[in-house]
């Protein structure tokens, strides 16, 4: 996985890789940050 969630600007829902390459202007790529299993919230 790439790290990367694609998202319509338009209805929020997440879309395909493939949907934000074809429509860049409705749609925004965001980052997930990835946490290790079992790892807590520092405070």
């Amino acid at each position: 996985m790439s790290g990367k969630r694609g998202r319509s600007a338009i209805t929020g829902r997440f879309v395909k890789q493939s949907t934000v390459a074809s429509s860049p202007k409705t749609t925004v790529n965001e980052s997930s940050k990835s946490r290790k299993k079992g790892a807590k919230k520092s405070k």
